[in-house]
């Protein structure tokens, strides 16, 4: 299958698949006589792995890893337990960071007046940031 039929098939686009294929998550792909891209079932197996584990959060690193561990029969699954408890507790603290951010910012609007005035808390705190020390 060409490159547009994979693409639809894996519910990926054309670009993230030549790009999955320059960065080798994907093997380079076999090429018609007249120079397209051709793909197998087994390339759509890939596509959907890649695919499933960026759904899931893990970083192009991490599914490189992940595609290792898939294609090594050898290993352990313990390797593979301890990767995706690394990446639920990256998720964690990223959630925390988030809730933070969120808490903050709701502070700052609880405090803003939200009228015709121009003072804006919102903004003072912006501002901080932004001040050379």
């Amino acid at each position: 299958m060409n490159i547009g039929q994979a693409a639809r098939r894996s519910g990926l686009s054309a670009k993230m698949i030549r790009y999955y294929e320059s960065i080798g998550l994907l093997k380079p792909a076999r090429r018609s006589d007249s120079g397209y891209r051709l793909y197998q079932e087994d390339d759509l197996h890939r596509l959907a792995f890649i695919k499933r584990s960026r759904d899931l959060g893990f970083s192009l690193e991490e599914v490189a890893r992940l595609l290792t561990l898939w294609q090594d029969r050898q290993r352990a699954s313990a390797d593979v337990k301890a990767l995706a408890v690394q990446h639920i507790d990256e998720l964690n603290r990223r959630i925390e960071e988030l809730l933070s951010l969120r808490d903050t910012l709701s502070e700052l609007i609880a405090h803003c007046q939200g009228d015709s005035r121009p003072d804006c808390p919102i903004l003072k705190d912006l501002a901080k940031g932004s001040r050379s020390p």
